[in-house]
Parts: C-alpha cells; sequence; structure tokens
C-alpha cells in the first residue's frame, strides 16, 4: 500500500510540474499591458489670482500626468511677503485649482518669474528673494529635506521613471543669480543684449549643477523649463538674447554631453508660439514652446520679429499640452484655448 502511494503522489506531483505556469504569464501579460505608451504634461504661466479661476476645469479635461507652471504663477510685485503668501493662498486654496491638481498622478512642478519673485524684471538685486523663495517652496510644497531647499536660487531636477523609459525636467532659476539688464539705446525696446562675456543669467553655481546634471542624465526626454523664451530675442524685452553668452555655454553644453531629445518650455510673454532653431551639431531643430496667458494675454499684440518662429503667435489666454510618445520618441505640442479647451495651434517633433 506504501508504494502505491507514493506512487500516486510522484504522479500528481510530475503532473502539477507539467501544467503551464499561467499565472506567472498573465503576470506578464498584465504588465505589458499597463506600460504606458504616452506621457501628458500641461503647462502654463502668467496667471492673474484676482481674475477667475475657472479655466483649471478646462485643462483638467485633458487628464495630463503632470503640471508645469512657467512662472508668474502669482502676480505679486511686493515686498511685502505677508501678501504675497496670502496671494499664493488664494489660488492654493482655489476650489478649481484643487480640483485639478488632485486628478494628476504626479505633483505640480514649477519655475518663478519677476512677478511672483516680487519685482517686475528683478534680479539678483532684488532683497526679498530669500523670503519669496520661502513662499515659493511652500506653494509648491517642496519640504526642507530637497536639495533645493538647502542652496540658493529656486532650480531643481525631477526625473518621472516609466518602466523602460524616462523624462526628466530641468527646473532653471532665470532670477536669483542674474545680473542687471541693460537699457535699449533703439526706441520701442526695453532693453538690449549684453556685450561683457562675464554677464550672467544663470550664475556660477546654477551653472555648475546643470552641467553635472546633462552629464548624468539617462533620461530619454530631457526638458528644460525656462520662465523666459531661449530662442525668441529681437522684441526687445526680457529673453535669453540679452545674454548671448549664456546661450552659447548653454548650446555647447548639448554638444559636449549629447542628450536624447531636448526641447524647452518657457512662459512669460503673454502669446504663445512655437519657435524652433537648427543648431549645428544637434541632429534635429531645437524648439522652445513659449505658453503665456492663463488668465490674460497681450491683446493688443500687433507683432513682433521672431526669425525662428514656427506658424503663427496666439495671443489670447491660452496653456499648452505635450503628449510624449515613449515608444516612437516623438513629440506633440498643442496650444489649446482655456476658454473651451481647443486646439488653436500644434506642432509635431520627431527627435
Amino acid at each position: 500500500m506504501k508504494k502505491i502511494h507514493w506512487i500516486i503522489t510522484l504522479s500528481v506531483i510530475l503532473f502539477a510540474s507539467c501544467k503551464p505556469n499561467t499565472s506567472d504569464k498573465k503576470t506578464e501579460s498584465e504588465r505589458i499591458e499597463i506600460q504606458p505608451k504616452t506621457f501628458r504634461i500641461a503647462i502654463g504661466s502668467c496667471n492673474r489670482q484676482n481674475l477667475p479661476q475657472e479655466y483649471w476645469s478646462i485643462i483638467e479635461k485633458d487628464s495630463a500626468d503632470i503640471f508645469v507652471w512657467g512662472g508668474d504663477n502669482i502676480y505679486a510685485d511686493t515686498p511685502d511677503m505677508e501678501l504675497m503668501g496670502e496671494k499664493y493662498d488664494s489660488i492654493k486654496s482655489d476650489p478649481y485649482y484643487q480640483s485639478f491638481i488632485q486628478s494628476l498622478p504626479n505633483a505640480p512642478l514649477g519655475v518663478w518669474d519677476d512677478h511672483d519673485y516680487g519685482k517686475n524684471d528683478a534680479g539678483k538685486e532684488w532683497p526679498y528673494k530669500d523670503e519669496a523663495k520661502e513662499l515659493f517652496l511652500d506653494f509648491l510644497d517642496i519640504d526642507s529635506t530637497q536639495a533645493m531647499a538647502n542652496r540658493n536660487g529656486t532650480y531643481y531636477s525631477k526625473v518621472i521613471a516609466l518602466d523602460n523609459k524616462s523624462i526628466k525636467f530641468y527646473m532653471l532659476d532665470s532670477r536669483y543669480f542674474r545680473d542687471g539688464l541693460v537699457k535699449a539705446e533703439v526706441p520701442g525696446k526695453r532693453y538690449q543684449p549684453h556685450t561683457s562675456k562675464d554677464s550672467s543669467l544663470l550664475g556660477e553655481q546654477q551653472w555648475r549643477w546643470l552641467e553635472n546634471e546633462f552629464k548624468s542624465s539617462k533620461a530619454n526626454f530631457n526638458i528644460i523649463v525656462s520662465s523666459i523664451q531661449f530662442l525668441s530675442s529681437e522684441h526687445g524685452f526680457e529673453t535669453w538674447g540679452n545674454f548671448p553668452n549664456e546661450i552659447e555655454k548653454m548650446q555647447n553644453l548639448w554638444l559636449e554631453y549629447p542628450l536624447q531629445n531636448i526641447f524647452l518650455l518657457s512662459g512669460d510673454r503673454h502669446i504663445s508660439e512655437f519657435s524652433q532653431k537648427k543648431i549645428d551639431g544637434l541632429a534635429y531643430p531645437f524648439t522652445d514652446f513659449t505658453s503665456s496667458g492663463l488668465t490674460h494675454s497681450y491683446s493688443t499684440y500687433s507683432g513682433e520679429p521672431n526669425q525662428y518662429r514656427v506658424g503663427e503667435v496666439v495671443a489670447q489666454t491660452s496653456y499648452g499640452i505635450i503628449d510624449l510618445n515613449l515608444v516612437t520618441e516623438e513629440a506633440e505640442l498643442r496650444i489649446k484655448s482655456t476658454t473651451d479647451g481647443h486646439t488653436i495651434r500644434e506642432l509635431h517633433l520627431d527627435f
């Protein structure tokens, strides 16, 4: 009897071991199915907290994976930090904004510009920049353990890992370290480019950090966020073009540390537009997507030069949507209306 019992037991074990492991196969299949094929970024800038905020419900319908604040997130323009804090709080507690950020799978990212820095067109000379930084950190829920909280300025990076793909954001600070601007000698323009190569927009400390970030990046998409435009430089307002040596430095870094699929997001101008430039050594045109004017726009816009512009300027309130294709590593850029969410302009990036 014992012999028969062991034969039966052995047969059951062998039969079970020969069965296909359907649970493992199912898990593998499910894992393949849930791998994201796209990643959606919403971006906007220039948000007056005293104007209606219902447009957040329009952006929410796009089901973005993350939102990027492009600067002028509030309009403070004050040395009164208590007042600045109240203005931030009015946005953060707004029910439309609350509903939107709670719908996001990832916490919002952001840079600041002059009006949330505290003074129009201000740079490193602004005496309240450290106090303003604390309020900026609170607004984005950046705690004291993060690197940015323990150094000067508000620059930082963020990597979004998606299975075997990743997206890296470089959030630049165009205020804290920036040298003064040169007043324009040409009528109709506010500023003109620096001629000194010692002038700086990002400052030495931020440049060292950025180079190290580029050097170590293994991301499939590398997205630079600057509050001011990088490519458009002929309009005479704030732009990277006021610091031509800094543009050259940035482009040299891209060639020294060849990153995958680079483009830039900017704000500030109260208009939205696409700009592209062919850079020697870069296999594809470099794109600057300006998305500006969440609550107000340059309604009297009648034209301005931009040798790198692609398509037409959008001079109505708008926000941006960027769809990254994680399979083909392409991108779809859209300028959308804050009124009803319809697409106004679009641009395809084939890196």
